[in-house]
């Protein structure tokens, strides 16, 4: 009977840090927003934030 609740193939030699965990979720974040972005600046029909204002 094991005790693992994950079993560890495949798994890195070392466990990630979680510095590195948060580095790559904050990297995938951010490329989500980026093209979060740019699908909502392409559906506003190419108006830019100035001519929003004015």
């Amino acid at each position: 009977m094991s005790q693992e609740a994950v079993p560890q193939q495949g798994a890195p030699a070392q466990p990630k840090g979680l510095l590195q965990q948060m580095e790559e979720l904050m990297a995938a974040l951010n490329a989500d927003l980026s093209q979060l972005d740019a699908d909502l600046s392409g559906s506003r029909g190419g108006l830019s934030d100035e001519g929003e204002r004015g």
